[in-house]
């Protein structure tokens, strides 16, 4: 530090500086900052950076005040930061109604302006005359006010003050999905005033909310009361998208220099330092120059060719711009400010040169900062034509006070006065720094004694639910309902959080609401939500992936993670544990599960290394009882403590007649539930033929009559059928009617009835249909008490469903009460929970209308990492969800895309829970696709079914729909991540197994078996064959005939799944440069799409993927991709200059197709024996092969690589093709190497 005459001095230059450019600016009765002696219009996010120099200035001046007039000065820049703060904090509040109308509607027009007058602070345009929702500006006003608190300033006053804030808390939560107009205020960069979802919004939201956690607005002098709530589940969306976003900034920006604040100071929004890097290098690589760096690529505003009349641009225009883009030096500050704080003082030094060279120095000998660099008018052509080759022209304001403020502020960080510190008391600079491992604390409560005596003949040591008193367990909804009483203020309108969802960081923690503290079961545990939670091993496995997400997540909160589960009666299998529980827990007391460090232990153990927060706002505040629980939670949580876990079952639930009754052959009533499936498995849709090996499809009418596979709710393969003769004797349940009663050796005393395999065009199921019609109401419902065969019971509702509605009276009567069709329904829902028919519970769940609790949720995490999704059967049905929808909207899409069939319509909500799942844990399973089609993911999953059961369509998505959640889980994920699976049926337990090849051990921990039930011997499993794909010979025969149909499969995957290669689209970007358009599926992909967008810009993508998706089949769609890839090879190694006019790039693929065949002809392959012939053998119409769209199946079937492989046909088609267009250019070579 210097003497204190010259530190003395050199910080009075700055304090005139600062005093002339910005204080001298601040209007005194406001405290807020006009955008320019002309433009009395204050913008919040301009008025905050304008003040942090005056902040920063006042802390250095408070280091060296050894005189009155130094102390006086800290006070009086301490009080100018105040009072604009204020000022900010009254406009607002003005607008509070709006506040409390967009936590519910998310509405751009509900939002809080983006600018006030800074004469009265009132609003100075309509709602809908400028794009007010810049989230980012309000999170900056929140997470400066944070910052400004802990170093000690006093803004907030009052108790109503804290509230608001609270509720602004509120406004920026749902940050991660909601579409703003950003920090440039204009949204879509073609400036039509289209809301997108923005990087820099997202990581401001996340900083300003991990600030404001458990701060005290009153500071030192705060209570309980002052203090501020944000649940860190909200923090960590943010986090998750915005990592998932960048370096991209939104749909239309591929990259944006705004970026620079989340990535640094003021936000630190982004915890990975490589991706900080690359952030950092990809803006300096694009967009800087010697002025400073571009906004974002194709920015029109104030350059030379920018039409001043008119606030929007037409998409073709924005060509225009590229290369002359105006240049700001604001970005330079940031850079300086960055480097700064990384202590990189070569950096500093080399952008500080850079900024002061472009600075303009005034008659006072203070230099200014403008606020962009444009180039002249005459030299725009020079400069597009060589970038970087022209002087530009300063423009807009001088001094842009904005960046004028950094500039100031890097100032006096590199002169010593100020340490990085001291910008950033809430340290927010240290969260990308590395921290220790995070150790997950687990707690395992029996419900009662019976449960904690089994769990201990198993050597595990747990507590029941009451021997944790005085500590009380709660399950999350309680949690999400005392977090509702937040924020409520009846002085202000406030009505407190609206959002229901407590996420596994918030039920982590434990809670004291005066001196009572509770502890609280994750939200995925509640049995009461949905059916996926009753099936124990997929509960295992939410486990396991919710303890390794706490892992990485718990980084920046305080104590350790505590998980607590209850172990209840629903989840014993004929009154035993699951083994599948037994051995988690084990592993859950060896220390360590899936490289996560654990400790299982008692509640009591784990007090004082938990995180323990105090629900403060439960008082009556506002009645001046601040001590007192608000009387409302009191009696909500009187009456909780009694049924919370209690398990209440139905009377409904008890069988509905007398077990022993004499068998007799009842009017038949099947079907109903499966005239409604709607899943195809069709060759004419997925190429089946050629693949189906399995035995003819023809079915004996006795075989209809039998289902062996009662036990498990699951559909017989044809083996099984064979064998239900051998059956064991013990078996209790038998599935055979009297037709065959003399050949069962079981008892005939439980008869249950499972829905057929009803064959397609088979006649009887028609008849069926008029046994059906004529059975009166009356007969139906005696039918139904006398049945024991839940499928049977769920066909005569259906019926009664779709004949009387689901409110009929059914003149049964419980507890005095009628019963209607829907209470025996949902009897029978929860009878098929607990018997595990996951057919049957997947329909009458959809019958019941019931949907995921996170469906939401889970499309909203989906759509917010860029995925788009579609749900409903392809071609014809399918709807796209481009953007986040309320739960009811979105059950009622899904139900409309599926018509009757409740079973998809409930499978497609489980299946989007499930992507969700993996987009959080595993998002590079994700990489280069950017629509998830639900129906064709449905589709494949069937056709994989059939394919390795060997069943006809009928049969695989009956299988399908049988299958429990977690092998439903696994399926998909199979499918997701390519590895090859067989699934064969041999005479014992149902079995998953996977074999996962030696490299990959690591990831064994999908190796499950599930053991369904001892009283059935079927099997069947689904295996992963780890190796096949490298081509080695596996030593199971049974994969054999698979060997073939290989790249098929593969290519059958990937084009479900729309995976594309790395660079896909760029590359395509660049053939349309060099061409007249793509034609695909009679659909033309245009070159002025180049125009229109960057090479990088999702919307590019967005628009070739639209075209590729009308394509229906899925290997045909791969190979068109693989022919375009063909083609930007071409157009990379510049083998010709111009490709033309429009290019079909089918006709590529039937070139290719007709050279391969060609090929087989004269090298006799197998192809001879279906498409290879002479012209007069063909037989006119369909492939004799199956073949999609006309291609033979055996080229889908061909490798990508090697002389016969699908490139090469393609390269030599493209050959070809060029010939014809260029016949003056050299040979194209088209040897692939």
């Amino acid at each position: 530090m210097r003497t204190r005459s010259n530190s003395g001095v050199r910080l009075d230059y700055y304090q005139r500086v600062v005093h002339k450019l910005i204080l001298d600016h601040q209007q005194p009765v406001t405290g807020l900052f006009p955008a320019s002696p002309h433009n009395d219009h204050a913008w919040i996010r301009d008025n905050l950076y304008c003040i942090l120099a005056v902040w920063g200035l006042s802390m250095a001046f408070k280091k060296i005040a050894d005189q009155d007039e130094d102390r006086a000065k800290t006070y009086e820049l301490e009080q100018s930061c105040v009072k604009l703060m204020r000022g900010l904090l009254m406009a607002m509040m003005q607008q509070k109604d709006k506040v409390e109308k967009f936590k519910s509607s998310q509405n751009p027009l509900d939002s809080l302006h983006a600018k006030y007058s800074s004469a009265t602070g009132r609003t100075v345009v309509k709602d809908n005359e400028w794009g007010h929702l810049q989230i980012d500006a309000i999170s900056l006003y929140l997470l400066i006010l944070a910052q400004m608190t802990a170093s000690g300033l006093q803004i907030v006053f009052s108790l109503d003050e804290v509230a608001f804030i609270q509720n602004l808390v509120f406004y920026i939560e749902s940050a991660y999905c909601t579409p703003d107009y950003g920090i440039w205020e204009r949204g879509d960069k073609t400036n039509h005033g289209l809301p997108e979802l923005n990087a820099s919004s997202i990581g401001m939201a996340k900083a300003a909310l991990e600030a404001m956690n458990e701060l005290d607005l009153f500071g030192a002098r705060g209570g309980p009361s002052s203090v501020i709530h944000v649940l860190a589940d909200e923090a960590q969306k943010c986090q998750a998208v915005l990592q998932s976003m960048l370096p991209r900034e939104s749909n239309s920006k591929e990259l944006d220099s705004g970026l620079l604040s989340i990535i640094s100071y003021p936000a630190f929004a982004v915890d990975d330092p490589q991706l900080i890097a690359r952030t950092r290098e990809t803006i300096v690589t694009k967009l800087q120059g010697k002025y400073g760096c571009k906004r974002f690529l194709r920015d029109g505003h104030k350059t030379p060719r920018e039409d001043p009349n008119r606030l929007y641009y037409e998409p073709w225009e924005l060509r225009m711009f590229e290369n002359i883009e105006c240049e700001w030096p604001l970005f330079f500050c940031y850079l300086i400010l960055d480097y700064c704080f990384q202590g990189d003082k070569a950096n500093v030094s080399d952008y500080n040169h850079k900024l002061e060279k472009i600075m303009i120095r005034k008659d006072d000998g203070i230099k200014l900062v403008p606020e962009l660099y444009s180039v002249p008018p005459d030299k725009a052509n020079q400069e597009q034509c060589d970038p970087g080759s022209q002087e530009r022209i300063p423009l807009g304001r001088c001094p842009f006070i904005w960046a004028q403020s950094l500039y100031i502020l890097g100032k006096l960080l590199q002169e010593g006065f100020l340490a990085v510190g001291e910008l950033d008391p809430l340290n927010r600079r240290l969260c990308s720094e590395k921290k220790p491992d995070v150790v997950v604390q687990i707690v395992i409560l029996a419900e009662d004694n019976e449960i904690r005596d089994k769990l201990l003949e198993y050597d595990l040591h747990v507590q029941t639910i009451s021997e944790v008193a005085p500590i009380e367990v709660q399950p999350a909804r309680v949690l999400s309902h005392l977090y509702t009483y937040l924020g409520r203020n009846k002085k202000l309108g406030l009505s407190g959080r609206k959002s229901r969802d407590v996420g596994i960081l918030s039920t982590s923690k434990l809670y004291s609401i005066n001196d009572r503290i509770f502890a609280f079961t994750p939200q995925f545990s509640d049995m009461k939500r949905f059916y996926i939670a009753s099936d124990y091993e997929l509960m295992v496995d939410i486990l396991k992936a919710e303890i390794n997400f706490l892992k990485s997540s718990w980084q920046n909160l305080l104590g350790r993670p505590l998980v607590v589960l209850t172990l209840n009666q629903t989840y014993l299998d004929q009154g035993k544990i699951p083994m599948a529980m037994i051995t988690t827990m084990k592993k859950l007391k060896s220390g360590y599960i899936n490289g996560t460090r654990v400790t299982l232990g008692n509640l009591g153990d784990f007090l004082s290394t938990s995180a323990i927060t105090n629900l403060s706002f439960l008082g009556s505040q506002e009645d001046g009882y601040p001590d007192k629980l608000n009387p409302q939670v009191q009696s909500y949580l009187e009456e909780h403590l009694l049924k919370s876990f209690s398990n209440k079952v139905s009377v409904l639930s008890k069988p509905m007649a007398a077990r022993g009754r004499s068998m007799r052959r009842r009017m038949s009533v099947r079907g109903a539930i499966k005239k409604t499936r709607s899943i195809n498995v069709d060759s004419e849709t997925l190429g089946m033929e050629g693949e189906y090996v399995g035995p003819p499809v023809e079915r004996k009418p006795s075989w209809l009559e039998v289902d062996p596979a009662q036990a498990f709710g699951r559909s017989p393969s044809p083996e099984d059928k064979k064998k239900a003769s051998t059956n064991d004797p013990s078996t209790t349940i038998s599935g055979v009617e009297s037709g065959m009663e003399e050949k069962a050796p079981s008892p005939p005393k439980e008869v249950n009835k499972n829905i057929p395999i009803i064959v397609r065009n088979r006649p009887t199921s028609e008849s069926q249909n008029l046994l059906y019609a004529e059975a009166e109401t009356d007969e139906l419902m005696a039918m139904l008490r006398e049945t024991e065969s839940l499928d049977e019971q769920g066909d005569i509702l259906q019926y009664l469903v779709d004949t009387q509605g689901l409110d009929f009276n059914t003149g049964m009567l419980e507890n005095g009460k009628v019963v209607t069709v829907k209470d025996l329904l949902k009897a029978l829902y929860e009878k098929a929970c607990t018997q595990k028919l996951w057919g049957l519970v997947r329909h009458t769940a959809g019958m019941l209308g019931k949907r995921v609790e996170d469906l939401a949720k889970a499309v909203t995490d989906l759509l917010v990492r860029q995925k788009q999704i579609t749900v409903g059967m392809p071609p014809n049905n399918e709807h796209t969800i481009t953007a986040p929808l309320p739960e009811n909207e979105l059950r009622q899409l899904i139900h409309l895309a599926y018509g009757d069939d409740e079973s998809t319509a409930m499978l497609t909500q489980e299946l989007l829970v499930y992507l969700a799942m993996f987009i959080r844990t595993e998002p590079q399973l994700f990489l280069e696709m950017l629509r998830l089609r639900v129906g064709l993911i449905i589709q494949v999953m069937a056709t994989e079914l059939s394919r390795t059961l060997s069943c006809d369509g009928e049969e695989a998505s009956e299988h399908l729909l049988n299958l429990s959640p977690f092998e439903m889980k696994n399926l998909l994920y199979h499918i997701l991540s390519g590895k090859e699976f067989a699934i064969n049926s041999v005479n014992s337990l149902y079995v998953i197994r996977e074999k996962i090849s030696k490299s990959k051990v690591g990831r064994g921990n999908f190796s499950i078996i599930s053991n369904k039930s001892n009283r059935y011997g079927k099997k069947s499993q689904i295996m992963l064959e780890g190796q096949s794909l490298q081509g080695t010979i596996d030593d199971t025969p049974i994969v054999e005939p698979d060997r073939q149909g290989q790249w098929l499969r593969r290519r059958r995957l990937d084009g479900a799944l729309n995976r594309v290669p790395r660079d896909f689209y760029p590359r395509v970007w660049g053939v349309l440069e060099r061409c007249q358009g793509l034609i695909i599926q009679g659909k033309v992909l245009q070159p002025n799409l180049t125009q229109e967008m960057t090479s990088g810009e999702l919307k590019f993508a967005l628009a070739v993927e639209t075209v590729l998706n009308s394509i229906p089949q899925p290997e045909y769609r791969q190979l068109v991709v693989e022919a375009l890839m063909v083609l930007t090879l071409v157009v990379e190694y510049k083998a010709v200059s111009h490709l033309g006019e429009m290019i079909g790039v089918e006709n590529l693929v039937h070139k290719a197709n007709q050279i391969f065949l060609e090929d087989q002809m004269r090298c006799n392959g197998d192809a001879t024996l279906c498409c290879a012939k002479n012209p007069s053998e063909s037989t006119g119409g369909a492939l004799v092969c199956g073949g999609a769209a006309g291609v033979c199946q055996h080229l889908y079937d061909s490798a990508p690589s090697g002389s016969y492989g699908t490139m090469t046909y393609l390269a030599r088609a493209i050959a070809a093709l060029l010939t014809e267009r260029v016949p003056d250019a050299p040979p194209v070579q088209c040897a692939i190497s």
